[in-house]
């Protein structure tokens, strides 16, 4: 146990000599590091939504049909919790090292996700995998933020997120291609080529970087106290109410109780040690304060339309998935160019507090739309006038929270406060959708039972759960799975509408022009 006495990071305390002598980077080298975490990006994005669409091949091949949704479960629990962790390691030992050894755990387990022959190997090594992709996704920011000044932070963290909305949507696309021609495994190997590239080039350049603290403290008991937390919540969050763990079950009870102890013991920890996994001064940041939560809704509101509008265009409008996925590059198109121009924005004017706001405005808006009118999803014209203004409204606001906590505190804790963005960014997008499918189910549920369906079912097993309905039974079904998608879509435009209004308390820091740490008076309003 930590000694009482153990003095906490200060994201506020003056900047060292070591960290004023950062080397700086010249634009070749910038843009050497930012082609490999953008590789890196995707490739961890991407597998998010690439194994979706090859899920029933594979329950077909490997056997273990009841055991399906736990190949994304795993996935997610593991990338989810080790998000801040990779963020504070980074801090300690560097990043190249922490990023380094993310890549080649994501590929280890890519390369063993191809091998599977069980259902339970499947799991085991997609835990794996995402044991490595919480890696990815925190330090790709973190790593922007090392080598490009704050103000010019948004110009390349834009293109990230536009990285992260192209492979929304390539994802699925690659999952239907790989799975009816040469096989599912192909959804784990593409990996490979892409991780060793983003491998390659990150190497030589980040290796620049300060190798980390001279006598490193890892905080073993706080990163054990954080997943055994985060793990126990998303199990009820995104599995509460199936079969074997209904609501009011031991079990979910027990998890859900478990679970909000081990979070008390870990914030009372983390103020007591004196390198905790997400420095509680952190939190006591006004931009920090704000921006943390306002990420944590925008996620939720950003993966309604990135998992349920490709739902509601193969349930209800008949499309496949590789159809589906192209009828979402208009949002995809409105993503990057939001996310893009954003960041030009904020480099030429050096303000950032307008841009999310007009995004959620827009977002809000145009999820309304959706709600009102749900058809216009897929009808052509119609959705090119609806999802590119609501991808550009997106696009606007997660690297600009990036951006805003990056300037607002000192270079020692960069790595664990961009990982506190990304963890409450998974976090978000996790509770999310099982916030969306819990609607959904509520909603549709009493009108399927008829039909010998249920809300679950269907968002659990896509098209293929309407398979073999007679035609004046499934008139009725997808009338219902319509009313059930304009309810989500308004409780998303609900949700963008709470994330404007706590942006509004955002506090406008100058951006500094220097990747040398702000000082006390400057980083701390």
């Amino acid at each position: 146990m930590p000694s009482p006495k153990a003095t906490p990071s200060r994201p506020d305390a003056p900047p060292t000599q070591a960290e004023n002598d950062r080397p700086t980077f010249t634009h070749a080298e910038i843009v050497s590091v930012f082609s490999g975490v953008a590789l890196a990006m995707l490739m961890a994005a991407m597998d998010q939504t690439i194994v979706a669409t090859a899920l029933p091949t594979m329950a077909g091949e490997l056997g273990g049909l009841e055991m399906l949704p736990w190949v994304v479960t795993a996935y997610l629990l593991a990338s989810t919790t080790t998000t801040p962790i990779y963020g504070k390691l980074s801090d300690l030992y560097g990043r190249k090292r922490v990023l380094e050894v993310a890549i080649l755990l994501f590929l280890a387990g890519s390369a063993l996700c191809a091998a599977a022959q069980t259902m339970t190997q499947l799991i085991l090594f997609r835990a794996l995998q995402g044991l490595g992709g919480g890696g990815l996704m925190a330090l790709a920011f973190t790593i922007i933020g090392d080598v490009v000044a704050p103000r010019e932070r948004g110009r390349y963290q834009g293109m990230i997120g536009g990285v992260f909305a192209l492979a929304s949507v390539a994802g699925p696309l690659l999952g239907g291609a790989f799975t009816e021609t040469i096989g599912w495994h192909w959804i784990f190997l593409i990996n490979l080529p892409i991780g060793l590239a983003a491998l390659v080039m990150t190497r030589r350049t980040l290796g620049r970087l300060p190798l980390g603290r001279a006598k490193p403290t890892i905080d073993l008991l706080g990163a054990l106290l954080l997943t055994g937390a985060v793990t126990s919540l998303l199990v009820v969050a995104t599995r509460g109410g199936a079969p074997g763990l209904e609501w009011t079950s031991p079990l979910c009870l027990g998890l859900a109780g478990g679970g909000a102890a081990l979070l008390a013991a870990f914030v009372w920890h983390e103020g007591r040690t004196a390198e905790p996994i997400l420095p509680l001064p952190l939190f006591r940041l006004p931009v920090v304060a704000v921006a943390t939560p306002v990420v944590a809704v925008s996620a939720m509101v950003l993966f309604a339309g990135i998992v349920f509008l490709p739902l509601h265009l193969q349930l209800v409008q008949g499309a496949n998935a590789t159809a589906s996925g192209l009828m979402l590059l208009p949002m995809v198109l409105g993503m990057t160019f939001g996310a893009v121009g954003g960041g030009r924005l904020i480099a030429k004017t050096g303000r950032y507090k307008l841009y999310p706001l007009a995004g959620l405005a827009l977002a809000a808006a145009m999820y309304l739309a959706l709600g009102l009118l749900p058809w216009v999803a897929g009808n052509g014209l119609w959705s090119t006038v609806i999802l590119v203004p609501l991808g550009m409204g997106l696009g606007l606001v997660m690297p600009v929270m990036t951006v805003a906590v990056q300037n607002a505190v000192g270079q020692r804790d960069l790595g664990a406060a961009t990982a506190a963005v990304g963890f409450f960014r998974s976090l978000g997008g996790s509770v999310g959708v099982a916030v969306f499918g819990a609607v959904f189910h509520a909603t549709v549920s009493d009108r399927l039972d008829a039909a010998g369906l249920s809300g679950r079912a269907v968002l659990e097993h896509g098209a293929s759960a309407l398979a073999g309905l007679p035609d004046g039974v499934k008139a009725g079904v997808l009338a219902t799975l319509e009313h059930g998608f304009a309810t989500l879509f308004l409780l998303a435009a609900g949700l963008a509408v709470l994330s404007f209004a706590l942006t509004l308390f955002l506090e406008e820091l100058p951006l500094r022009s220097g990747t040398a740490p702000a000082k006390a008076e400057e980083a701390v309003a």
